[in-house]
């Protein structure tokens, strides 16, 4: 049984991020989504909230499981015997980082491959800090975010600019 794993921050998650899984999940027998919780990083949404949102979300793949991880990836690929890591690009600056970031993981844990996997074209401009601008002032994310993720933010947001004013 062939495990992938597909991380990330996931803040909010995308439909960039949904796409990768849908593909990955036909290609793997199982995908762990790896919430990776960074604490230098501020995050719109918590680990919980996140967590929370990507059970619903992938809830119709019966063979992704969602998880919260906040050290090495590679460690969690160790402990969970899962030797692919599965990465989504959109560019060459994105290709360029993750093949660092791949090379990196392989010094920290040689049993790991990264597969880098072209997020489909209608989402190469699906950024989850450009989601979160706009939603912060009341733009339109709706083909970028599902409608579930789409109401948390606008909630997030709402309580935001009504503690600000």
């Amino acid at each position: 049984m062939t495990t992938a794993v597909f991380p990330g921050s996931f803040d909010p998650p995308t439909y960039g991020h949904l796409n990768i899984i849908e593909r990955a999940s036909r290609l793997f027998d199982k995908i762990d989504v790896l919430i990776s919780v960074n604490p230098d990083k501020k995050c719109l949404f918590s680990d919980k909230e996140r967590y929370d949102l990507l059970i619903k979300l992938t809830e119709n793949y019966k063979n992704v499981t969602v998880h919260i991880w906040n050290t090495l990836v590679a460690d969690y690929c160790r402990k969970s015997g899962a030797n692919v890591l599965i990465r989504g690009v959109r560019n060459a600056m994105d290709f360029s980082h993750e093949f660092d970031l791949s090379l990196m993981n392989k010094h920290l844990n040689s049993d790991v491959e990264t597969l880098l996997i072209p997020t489909a074209q209608k989402y190469f401009l699906v950024r989850s800090s450009s989601i979160k601008e706009v939603a912060r002032f009341g733009g339109d994310i709706s083909t970028m975010v599902p409608k579930l993720v789409e109401i948390e933010m606008k909630k997030k947001f709402f309580v935001q600019n009504s503690v600000s004013k």
